[in-house]
């Protein structure tokens, strides 16, 4: 860890140093304006990683709020770095075309831009995610269970800068929609259960006609997995680990399983992540099959195994520009309704947010599914 923290804030400092070497000379800020703005590089190279570990060198609500500092650092940084990119892009682009203000007055121009996403990003990641409705299409969808609902809840992240207020806020949304089945694909919390089980406990106000399933993500283990599987539990939430149940809608039989994180083994090999496993001894006339895997990379798995519709998060959609770029370097999907051979995969783009309070271009949500005959 410290030789990981050192390399982060190494490389960061010369990301700070690329950002002021290049942004404040066009400024022309005056000696005291300079060195106040170095200042407040250095700050944000120290408070960045500082925010990720803040629960392993105190304790809240000191943690909490050094979070909150270094991951508004980390937003409004991201937007900085990649805009004075651009910039430097633009200046060897097209140099001799620039008008001569061009330099001074796009230094402005990265910093107030930068400001205004991270605005409009911070508005947008702590406002209640909205509901997005999705029809998927299943062959052979006996009657009963054209129309069957399921509201999916993901990512919500639950930790230093996500509390009970907001939860209790997607909570509330859910229940309006009056699902049948609700399915939390994973990566609800940040911290332990000892931290945050008061901050969870709307879960347990969760309602729909065959109750609520939840399957763990990778920052489930990061935080005790063993521990939040427990308390999910005892909040009435059904976890399914590598495991299914069989519901009888209208006389039509509906498999709902669900699987492990697809990193899950790494920190405790008895739960490797297996769809195969999780689909045994179901009913082989069910008329349709759904999991919840955290990673839409289970998908090739679970279209092997004979699954319909798979539920999964975990991107984020990127969160917010650039990073959605790198998600497919990753992840077969980055979000929405995507068809895998004979399976359909949704992938949402999460209902809280990781890291920066910033959502950019990948709007947070709640998303209510239908199933519909194909």
């Amino acid at each position: 860890m410290r030789t990981f923290l050192l390399i982060a804030t190494t490389l960061l400092g010369l990301l700070h140093y690329y950002i002021g070497s290049r942004l404040l000379p066009a400024l022309d800020l005056g000696e005291q304006a300079a060195a106040l703005a170095w200042a407040m590089l250095a700050l944000s190279v120290l408070l960045i990683p500082a925010s990720l570990i803040a629960r392993h060198i105190t304790r809240p609500p000191l943690a909490d709020r050094l979070t909150w500092a270094g991951s508004l650092a980390m937003g409004l940084f991201s937007s900085v770095l990649v805009l004075t990119a651009l910039r430097d892009l633009a200046l060897l682009l097209a140099a001799e075309h620039l008008p001569a203000a061009f330099e001074a007055l796009s230094a402005q121009g990265v910093l107030a831009l930068a400001v205004l996403v991270t605005l409009a990003g911070f508005i947008n990641a702590r406002r209640t995610a909205s509901v997005v409705t999705v029809d998927v299409p299943l062959a052979n969808l006996p009657d009963a269970l054209h129309g069957f609902t399921i509201a999916q809840i993901s990512d919500i992240h639950v930790g230093p800068t996500i509390k009970r207020g907001y939860l209790d806020r997607i909570v509330d949304r859910v229940n309006t929609l009056k699902p049948d089945l609700i399915a939390v694909t994973g990566d609800l919390v940040d911290g332990s259960v000892h931290d945050l089980a008061p901050h969870t406990e709307p879960l347990k106000r969760l309602a729909a006609r065959y109750g609520a399933y939840f399957v763990t993500g990778n920052h489930e283990y990061y935080s005790n997995a063993h521990a939040w599987i427990a308390e999910v539990e005892r909040l009435g939430v059904k976890v399914l680990m590598n495991e299914h149940v069989v519901l009888d809608h209208g006389g039509a039989r509906l498999v709902v399983a669900g699987v492990t994180d697809y990193t899950a083994h790494q920190f405790d090999p008895r739960h490797r992540s297996d769809p195969l496993t999780a689909l045994a001894g179901a009913p082989a006339d069910a008329a349709a099959k759904v999991l919840l895997a955290h990673q839409p990379r289970s998908a090739e798995a679970a279209a092997d195994a004979g699954f319909d519709l798979q539920l999964s998060g975990h991107t984020h959609g990127g969160q917010f520009f650039p990073w959605n770029l790198f998600v497919p370097l990753q992840q077969p999907f980055t979000a929405g309704l995507h068809k895998l051979r004979d399976l359909w995969v949704y992938t949402s783009r999460g209902t809280g947010y990781w890291g920066p309070p910033k959502r950019f271009g990948a709007p947070s949500e709640i998303t209510r599914l239908r199933l519909v005959r194909a």
